[in-house]
């Protein structure tokens, strides 16, 4: 009796403290770490990646790496009881797993992803009101921006987010599946390449040439947007004279993390891009 009476109480208390919210937090995840601060509880991150830049607290967390280079050692001498990692890292998750640590996996795919995300992270760390705060509030916002660009023409846009400093060589741009394809809808803008569903199109001249974008956004972040030449990477266009984005000088450059950060701040970043797209 005894015994069955330690084991029960064992047993009480372990699922008590399984209930218990992490107080230890560390995330892999740019995206997660903005959504763990706009629900106001940064103060439980311990650790971040080594790629977090927003918002400024983040400078004074320790960092453990990044997708393709996670610190395991340094991440685990900060004893977290709740890591989020990217769902591909499986050689991280079971070596957490084998430490019983607990994991929130993550994945993200289209914009409505962002919202779903921030409530299930509210969830799992108990701050489940203030994160579906967070959530509706975004909703309500890019809803507004879909509304204020309704009626207005929707040019053809070639929307880029990588390339080769100073030419048109390597070009990255957003295809019809995503996050940024869905930010370029709801700002007012037809993605021209809507057809391929997929999150990445490595297009070519050719395609461009073909395709003939109304308007180009190009869209810069991370250390490389600090020393940008912003007039020079806008007029290796040029080199398309007869592309109408190019003819019409309709060819911008865009800078900040918030554009390819699936995050809170992916209301300024669709903002910005309706206010490039429709501008007087």
């Amino acid at each position: 009796m005894i015994r069955r009476a330690i084991l029960l109480a064992l047993a009480v208390t372990t699922a008590a403290l399984a209930a218990e919210p992490p107080k230890r937090i560390v995330s892999l995840i740019p995206a997660v770490t903005e959504m763990i601060f706009a629900m106001g509880e940064g103060a439980r991150l311990v650790g971040v990646s080594s790629y977090d830049r927003f918002p400024p607290q983040v400078a004074s967390i320790a960092k453990v790496g990044g997708l393709l280079d996670p610190n395991v050692e340094r991440l685990l001498a900060l004893r977290p009881d709740l890591v989020i990692v990217y769902n591909t890292q499986q050689e991280l998750k079971q070596r957490l797993e084998r430490a019983a640590i607990p994991i929130y996996s993550y994945e993200h795919r289209g914009l409505p992803d962002i919202a779903e995300t921030l409530r299930a992270v509210g969830a799992r760390i108990g701050s489940a009101d203030a994160a579906n705060r967070v959530a509706t509030e975004m909703e309500r916002e890019l809803d507004a921006i879909r509304r204020s660009v309704a009626g207005q023409p929707r040019p053809r846009t070639l929307l880029v987010f990588g390339r080769d400093a100073g030419s048109l060589r390597n070009i990255d741009a957003s295809g019809g599946y995503g996050f940024l394809h869905d930010m370029l809808d709801i700002a007012g803008g037809e993605d021209m390449y809507a057809d391929i569903a997929k999150q990445s199109v490595q297009t070519t001249t050719e395609m461009i040439l073909t395709r003939r974008p109304d308007v180009i956004i190009e869209l810069r972040y991370g250390d490389s947007a600090r020393s940008i030449d912003a007039k020079r990477e806008v007029s290796a266009w040029d080199a398309l004279p007869s592309v109408p984005a190019v003819r019409n000088h309709r060819v911008y450059l865009l800078v900040g993390d918030e554009f390819v950060v699936p995050g809170p701040r992916v209301v300024d970043a669709t903002n910005k891009l309706a206010q490039t797209l429709h501008a007087k």
